[in-house]
Parts: C-alpha cells; sequence; structure tokens
C-alpha cells in the first residue's frame, strides 16, 4: 500500500510540474511573436494534455480530497519558474504563502 501511495505522490508532482511548465510555454507564446505563439502555444498544450492524462490516472484510483491538494504544488512550481526562467520578482510575502502551501502539501500527503 505505500508503495502504491508513492506512486501517486510521485506521479501528482511529476504533474503538477508538467502542468506549471505547460504556463510557462504559454506565456512564453503569448508574449512573443506569432511563430512563438504558435510554437509555445502547442508545446504548452502538449505538456498540459500530458499532465492532464497523468493526474486522470491517479485521480481515478485514489480519493479526490487527497489528489486534488496536491495542485497547490503547481502555485509552488509557477512561482519558481517565473522566478528562474523569467526573472519575475517573487516578494517575500510571497514566499511566505509558497512555504504554507508546501507546509499543507506535505501534510495532505502524509494523510
Amino acid at each position: 500500500m505505500k508503495d502504491r501511495k508513492l506512486v501517486f505522490v510521485l506521479l501528482l508532482v511529476f504533474s503538477t510540474l508538467l502542468g506549471a511548465a505547460g504556463q510557462l510555454f504559454f506565456k512564453i507564446g503569448v508574449t512573443g511573436n506569432f511563430r512563438a505563439l504558435v510554437e509555445f502555444v502547442a508545446l504548452g498544450m502538449i505538456v498540459y494534455g500530458i499532465a492532464t492524462i497523468s493526474y486522470f490516472y491517479v485521480l481515478s484510483r485514489t480519493h479526490l480530497s487527497w489528489a486534488y491538494g496536491f495542485t497547490g504544488l503547481s502555485y509552488i512550481f509557477a512561482s519558481v519558474i517565473a522566478y528562474l526562467f523569467l526573472g519575475e520578482a517573487v516578494p517575500l510575502l510571497r514566499w511566505d504563502g509558497i512555504f504554507l502551501i508546501t507546509i499543507g502539501t506535505v501534510l495532505i500527503g502524509l494523510s
């Protein structure tokens, strides 16, 4: 049972990370030229689609209240990606919120 839960946790982390990566590609696509719009938005849709399929897989095999709790990771991943790849400023208060989301996600994962 613990091995199965670990697989689900890893799939949920993978799904939310891919979802955040998809958002990065969307952002690059909509702020660039037309070619970037087509290429990066299409790439974002593919990555986001893979994230959705992996999420559906976990959702079909576990409780919604548990799996959905991991979607908070998407905010964490998106903020870190925006900071690292887009150079976006992330204020200290937002980092505090990210820290609290992390704690909440860990508690949900342990339940």
